[in-house]
């Protein structure tokens, strides 16, 4: 137990410190094969958490390619624009707009995606409205909260989901069909709670003439209409694959690559640069990061939970949904939502409470926003910040993430019951 906690948090400090600028991916992979060397996990394990994570990897990756295209066609920019637009100079009404854009993307596109392509656009807008530094902190702490907060409609909506649902062989209408009012109540309580907390920090008007017309950004216009189409035809996919039983990778990275063939016959993009700079560096963390887990699954971790678990389900309903959820909650925000997921899913799965894998998906994925080190989204959010020249100290992010967070999830939860 002890080698694999050590072996755990070195790989996770590496993660989170990059030093010399060491990829995330880099990291978690040297801290599987530093599992496989020290006997933590062995190879017939690898074998087992790459039958876990396969369809949730691949998943991913069809996301984010569509994602990328999308955003090569000027599709989140026009969004943002016209939200912006909409809110007719209203600082108030731009606020809560910017939120339902970044729970907009999130469902459809993850929260990873709104974290990589969505941020940058935003604080690009941002800076173009002249909003002093206090008001930027506000829209963006409130953007990056969304991005985890309302990333739990659909099962591709967040990586945690993909994995959790092929896990427990959760169907695409029945995942959605539980957690339809759960994330309603998330992006509520979300929104009325930011606003409350960033109320003063908001600007009574803002000058949007000094923003581009939303038509101006699209790369193709005749693409642009076409992708509306061709996202509702995914959708339909998806449904399709859950009745005959298909991975939902067939359809998100068959619908990736289709809409990259797409674009390129437009000329909107080149097929190998847009491969060439997804952030391959994501998928490695995920595998190399579940096989360091799985050695604390190996040493008994999954075993203890499973005994709090079964603990909390002997309660009545609501004290189980709760106690489940915060104790994900917890626990990713020390150790990231990543981990967190897959621990916690061996863990109910060994209490025989199958159930209780929706209240995990929410302490997972609202959990992570109390701390920087949560989730993979946050991760990835700070660094292009820091990119752009904006910095966001660990105190300052946790000054909001716990006032935040803990009502919001609260809310959701009770959604379950």
């Amino acid at each position: 137990m002890i080698t694999a906690i050590l072996l755990f948090l070195a790989t996770l400090t590496l993660v989170i410190w990059q030093p010399r600028g060491l990829p995330i991916g880099t990291s978690a992979v040297m801290g599987a094969l530093a599992a496989l060397l020290l006997g933590v996990v062995q190879w017939s394990d690898v074998m087992e958490v790459t039958a876990i994570v396969w369809d949730a990897t691949l998943a991913f990756i069809g996301i984010i390619l569509l994602s990328m295209v999308m955003d090569a066609i000027g599709f989140f920019e026009w969004a943002a624009l016209y939200m912006a637009r909409a809110s007719r100079g209203n600082g108030h009404l731009l606020f809560v707009y910017t939120l339902l854009l970044g729970a907009f993307v999130s469902a459809f596109f993850s929260n990873d995606g709104a974290a990589l392509i969505l941020t940058p656009i935003l604080l690009a807008k941002m800076k173009h409205l002249r909003l002093d530094p206090v008001a930027l902190f506000a829209f963006l702490m409130a953007g990056g909260f969304i991005g985890d907060s309302a990333s739990s409609p659909l099962v591709i909506s967040n990586l945690t989901n993909i994995l959790t649902a092929g896990y427990f062989d959760i169907g695409f209408w029945e995942y959605m069909r539980a957690m339809f009012v759960p994330n309603l109540l998330s992006i509520a309580a979300s929104i009325a709670v930011l606003w409350l907390y960033f109320r003063r920090s908001i600007p009574a008007r803002v000058d949007i003439d000094a923003l581009a017309h939303p038509s101006s950004v699209l790369k193709n216009r005749t693409l642009f209409r076409l992708s509306w189409g061709f996202l509702a035809l995914l959708m339909v996919g998806y449904f399709m694959g859950d009745a005959y039983g298909l991975p939902v990778s067939l359809f998100a990275l068959g619908g990736g690559v289709i809409f990259l063939g797409i674009a390129s016959f437009f000329g909107v993009t080149h097929p190998m640069m847009i491969v060439r700079h997804a952030p391959w560096q994501v998928v490695w963390f995920s595998i190399g990061l579940y096989i360091v887990v799985f050695g604390l699954k190996n040493a008994g971790l999954t075993t203890y939970l499973a005994q709090i678990i079964t603990a909390l389900a002997a309660q009545d309903e609501t004290i189980a949904v709760i106690g489940t959820g915060f104790l994900s909650a917890l626990l990713s925000s020390v150790m990231n939502n990543m981990p967190t997921i897959m621990i916690m899913d061996i863990a109910i799965d060994e209490a025989g409470e199958a159930a209780l894998a929706y209240a995990n998906i929410l302490g997972a994925n609202l959990g992570p926003k109390m701390t920087p080190i949560g989730s993979l989204a946050t991760l990835l959010w700070l660094h292009l910040l820091a990119q752009k020249g904006v910095r966001i100290s660990w105190g300052e992010y946790m000054k909001v993430g716990l006032v935040i967070t803990p009502p919001v999830l609260l809310v959701a939860l009770l959604g379950l019951v």
